[in-house]
């Protein structure tokens, strides 16, 4: 008896061991799923200015010497003034902003909090036909004029093709939005715009993702040499890293759309992506990018 005892002892041993094999190869096949930007990046950077004012041409050739990338929020109605005008013209906007985003700020800019809902839906509609014209592809983006709207207003823009806007202020962090609706940026440019980029550019923790959002308008620099220079030493401080992906607003919105529409196996060993663009995720610290259409099953020995 004494002997049948230890061997079920043994036996219960052996059990209790083999349960614990499965269960460490369980824990070990549970792969860690993380979205990752474009080519596979943890970093986004992105600028936003407003009103398409003349100075625009000089902050855009500017951005696009750095390789940055903004979004220029317009009025539709402020864009047909004569060669004095103080605007970006109707004419040139494709061309001056071709590697950029043009995005709505409302017909003629007024405090829209104040404003009838429908007279709102007009701003925004108008201002849209306009851009759209111009710029020759659908305006679904914008920053509130005067830092003005409600909740109802966000409620009502996405009947008006308006995916995400702008708000003021400054958060300081490099966190992506809750709400794109209410999409609040790390910093004004004269805001800790230096001290904000290097503690950006510090960021190595691949396990998150991180967004750097500048703001502002381009007449604050107005005729000032030296603050040229300054958002100037920043697009040379900040531009030109492998590790940060350089995007418009509408860019990012669409890219995290895709992302959080992929289709995952519920063995996480297979993903397919129904939308229209590629994604990049990565997959126990492999990156793998799945094209649009395309159904990937994941292995250990190779990714992209």
């Amino acid at each position: 008896m004494i002997y049948q005892k230890n061997q079920y002892k043994d036996q219960k041993k052996t059990v209790l061991k083999g349960e614990t094999t499965a269960m460490e190869r369980k824990e070990k096949t549970l792969s860690t799923i993380f979205t990752c930007f474009p080519e596979g990046r943890h970093k986004v950077l992105t600028m936003s200015y407003d009103d398409g004012r003349t100075y625009d041409r000089r902050l855009v050739a500017l951005f696009d010497q750095y390789g940055i990338k903004g979004t220029f929020h317009l009025n539709g109605g402020t864009l047909f003034g004569g060669a004095e005008s103080d605007r970006v013209r109707f004419e040139e906007i494709r061309e001056l902003y071709q590697r950029h985003e043009v995005s709505c700020h409302t017909y003629t800019h007024p405090t829209i909090s104040r404003c009838p809902l429908s007279q709102v839906v007009q701003q925004v509609i108008e201002d849209r036909k306009v851009l759209e014209a111009a710029c020759g592809y659908p305006v679904r983006g914008m920053s509130y004029p005067n830092g003005s709207y409600s909740k109802d207003i966000m409620q009502m823009l996405p009947a008006c093709g308006i995916e995400y806007s702008r708000v003021v202020g400054n958060t300081d962090d490099f966190g992506l939005p809750e709400n794109y609706l209410e999409w609040k940026a790390t910093c004004h440019h004269g805001h800790n715009l230096m001290e904000n980029a290097e503690r950006f550019l510090g960021l190595h923790k691949t396990q998150y993702l991180y967004m750097m959002y500048v703001w502002g308008h381009s007449y604050e620099f107005g005729d000032d040499e030296k603050e040229w220079a300054r958002i100037e030493a920043f697009c040379k401080l900040i531009g030109g890293h492998e590790d940060i992906w350089y995007a418009t607003n509408i860019e990012i919105v669409d890219y995290m759309n895709a992302a959080g529409n992929l289709k995952f196996s519920a063995a996480g060993d297979m993903a397919y992506n129904p939308g229209a663009i590629p994604v990049w995720i990565s997959v126990d610290g492999t990156v793998w990018k799945i094209e649009s259409g395309e159904t990937k099953r994941f292995c250990r020995q190779a990714g992209l």
